[in-house]
Parts: structure tokens; sequence; C-alpha cells
């Protein structure tokens, strides 16, 4: 296995170099982040490379990188044109993914950001009501619920006795509960039949409550990479019900349809699948072995498959 260090230094030059054939200026390309993505300054150009580097075995073929990367560019071009405060795409070189050295990866605008104040993802959530109302109108197609039907499937085929964290009868559980839900998640018809109080249309896809950055003039949504079309209850999966009430109370105010209960449950069940088949990731990233850790207590608390059948 890669070191980290080897990991990052890798990102870090395949996306100078492509910045520079892009007719960019790099001469101290200097690491913002590293964990999931290796996101680099490409000084002293005004651009930011995010390189993923640690993903589910599903997201790593780069075809299907690229196509996930370049629906989360239009995206957030599509928002920046409507004025929206949004992490945009940089103008400076050309709106698609770059794919060098066994990587894919993508080129955004730098932003100040503010780092005086923690970040307030109490109203992350009840901004993520008027993101809603924004992509309802989002124009282009895109995958049903891709953030776990490109994933789940293949990721739990691969869980091992083994697994962090995971106890043989653990991956038996989470095999079993996914073959008895399935028919709900996997298609658009099978979840609308199952739960028709559930609104469906464009989604952030990804905790968009916490993917926000703040910068000294307000907070941009950020970070679309599993935009999808899904059910609205997903980008509130694994919240709690503290932050479903302020979605609750954010959307009314819009005229906007509230939170299902009973699929709020089958979204919750569905973010305890995605992030049980990321346990695998541990060895490559230990400090995601805490975040994930009470995730994974809780779902052996609930319910088999949530009690939905």
């Amino acid at each position: 296995m890669i070191s980290r260090a080897d990991r990052s230094s890798r990102a870090v030059e395949a996306a100078a170099a492509a910045a520079r054939e892009l007719g960019l200026s790099v001469t101290e390309p200097t690491v913002l982040y590293d964990v999931f993505s290796v996101v680099v300054h490409l000084k002293p150009s005004p651009v930011v490379a995010r390189v993923p580097v640690v993903l589910p075995d599903a997201l790593l073929d780069l075809e299907v990188a690229g196509r996930r990367q370049q629906r989360e560019l239009d995206v957030a071009q599509w928002l920046s044109e409507l004025d929206k405060p949004v992490a945009r795409p940089s103008p400076l070189v050309p709106r698609e993914p770059v794919q060098r050295d066994g990587l894919s990866f993508t080129f955004w605008e730098l932003v100040e950001q503010d780092t005086s104040t923690e970040p307030d993802y109490s109203q992350g959530t009840a901004r993520a009501a008027e993101l809603h109302a924004v992509l309802a109108d989002y124009p282009a197609e895109l995958p049903w619920f891709a953030p776990v039907t490109s994933v789940v499937p293949q990721g739990l085929e691969q869980l091992k006795n083994d697994t962090p964290m995971l106890t043989p009868d653990d991956v038996g559980r989470v095999r079993s509960e996914w073959d008895a839900v399935a028919p709900l998640l996997m298609t658009r018809e099978g979840w609308e039949q199952a739960f028709p109080g559930s609104v469906v249309q464009p989604i952030h896809g990804d905790a968009p409550s916490y993917n926000i950055i703040a910068t000294p003039d307000g907070v941009l949504w950020s970070d679309f990479e599993d935009v999808n079309l899904g059910p609205i209850e997903w980008d509130l999966a694994g919240f709690g019900p503290e932050h479903a009430r302020i979605y609750n109370e954010a959307a009314a105010a819009l005229g906007r349809p509230v939170l299902d209960e009973r699929a709020q449950v089958a979204m919750d069940l569905a973010r305890a699948f995605q992030l049980i088949v990321c346990l695998p990731l541990v060895p490559q990233l230990p400090e995601l072995a805490d975040g994930l850790k009470p995730f994974v207590e809780n779902w052996r608390t609930m319910p088999f498959a949530g009690g939905l059948v």
C-alpha cells in the first residue's frame, strides 16, 4: 500500500504538471487539505486542484470518475450562473476533469476562507432546503441515487470477515439487509412505489449541511461530486431528528415539501450501507475509523433493515 506522503506527492505532482500544460503558472503548489482528496493551491495562480485519492473501488475507474466529476463541474457552473453562493470551477482552464498518472481531478477558483469562527452546521441544514429549492430546476440528466446504487452492491461483495470494525455476523447481517431493501433503493420506480410521500429531485448527494466553505463574504455550497437524482431525505441521512426539524422549518418557510419520516428511516439505513462499505478504506486513512465508529455502533442498534421489511 502506498504511503500517505507518497500518495499526496503523487497528487501534487500530477495536478501541478497538468496545470502547467494548461497554461497556468505553478511555482509553489501547496497542499491545503489531505484526506479523501488532496486539495492543492497551485500558487501563484488563483486555482485549486482537487484530486481524489482515497475512494471505494467502484469509483476508481477513470471513466467513472470522469463522468462523476463532469456532473459536479456542470452543476456548480449552473449554480454560479444563477448567482448562487457556490464554489466555482476555475475560469482559467477548460471546465472538464483532467486525467494524469492514473488520477482524475478538477480545477476550482481559489476562495479566501474565514477561519475565525466554527462552521454553523445547523444553519447549513436550513440552507440545504434553499439548495433543494434551486436544484429542483436543474435541467441536466442525473443518475438515480448514485452514491448508493453505484457503490454499495460492489462494496458489500468486497467485505471480508476481517474488515475493520466488523464481525463476521455484521458482514452477514448487512448483506442480508441489503438484499431485503435493494428493490426499494436501486430504481426510482421501486422507491416511489414504496415511499410515495418522498420527493425525488436533483440533490447534492453528500451532506450539503457540512460541505460548506465559510468565506468573509458568506458561506458557499461545495463538493457536488455525488450530485444525483434522489430522495431529498438522502441529503439529511444520518443527521438525526434535530437537523430534520431544522430542515423542515426552513422548507416550510420556503413553501417546500418537508421530509417524509419513513423515507428518512430508509435513507438513514442507506447511509449506514454507504459508510460500512467504506470500512476497507481505514488502512489507507486511519483517522476514518473514529468518524465511522459511531455510525457502525448506531447501525447495530437499528432493527433489521430499519424495520422497513
